[in-house]
C-alpha cells in the first residue's frame, strides 16, 4: 500500500492544477478581464483623461498668469524708467530755477549795494559840503578877526566881510586847484 499511495502522491503534482480547476479559473478570469476591460476601464481611462485635462488647463493658466505677470512686470519697469526721467527733469527743473533764484537775489544784493555806496557818497559829499562851508564860515571869522586886529579896525560890517572872505578863501581854492602855483610858493 505504501506504494500505491506513493504513486498517487506522485502523479499529482501540487504546482499544477487539476485541469477542470484550470478551466474554471480560466473562465473567471476571462470574466473578470472582460468586467474590467468594459466597465472599469473607460472609466479609469475617462477619470484620467480629466486629470490630464485640468493638468494642461492649469499649466496653460499657469503660463497665461505667467506672461500676465511678466506683463505687468514690464510695465512696471518701464513706469519706473519714467518715473526717474520725470524725477531728473524736476531735479533739473529745481536746479535752474535755484540757480536764476541766485542770480537774481545777486543782482538786487548789486543793485543795492550800489544804491547804499550811492547813498553814501551822496552823505559824504553833503557833509564835506557841510563841512567846507563850516570850515569856510571858521576860517572866515577868524580871518577877519585876524584883520580887524592888523587893520586895528573893526570889521564887524557882515557884507563887508563875506565879501573879503569869499575873495580870501576864492584865492586860496585857485592856488590849490592851480598846481604850478601851489609848487612855486613852496
Amino acid at each position: 500500500m505504501i506504494d500505491l499511495t506513493h504513486l498517487a502522491a506522485e502523479e499529482e503534482n501540487p504546482l499544477i492544477p487539476p485541469i477542470p480547476e484550470l478551466v474554471v479559473g480560466l473562465i473567471a478570469f476571462a470574466i473578470v478581464f472582460i468586467f474590467l476591460a468594459k466597465k472599469l476601464l473607460p472609466n479609469i481611462n475617462r477619470v484620467l483623461e480629466e486629470r490630464r485635462a485640468a493638468i494642461e488647463g492649469g499649466m496653460e493658466k499657469a503660463e497665461a498668469a505667467q506672461a500676465e505677470a511678466q506683463q505687468v512686470l514690464e510695465d512696471y519697469r518701464t513706469q519706473l524708467a519714467e518715473a526717474r526721467h520725470e524725477a531728473a527733469r524736476l531735479r533739473q527743473e529745481a536746479q535752474e530755477q535755484g540757480a536764476a533764484l541766485i542770480a537774481e537775489m545777486r543782482a538786487e544784493g548789486q543793485r543795492q549795494r550800489e544804491e547804499i555806496i550811492a547813498a553814501g557818497h551822496a552823505q559824504i559829499e553833503a557833509d564835506r559840503k557841510q563841512a567846507a562851508q563850516t570850515l569856510r564860515q571858521d576860517v572866515g571869522r577868524l580871518a577877519t578877526e585876524l584883520a580887524g586886529k592888523l587893520v586895528g579896525e573893526s570889521l564887524e560890517d557882515f557884507a563887508r566881510q563875506s565879501r573879503t572872505i569869499d575873495r580870501f578863501l576864492d584865492e586860496l581854492e585857485a592856488k590849490a586847484a592851480d598846481p604850478t602855483t601851489a609848487e612855486a610858493g613852496r
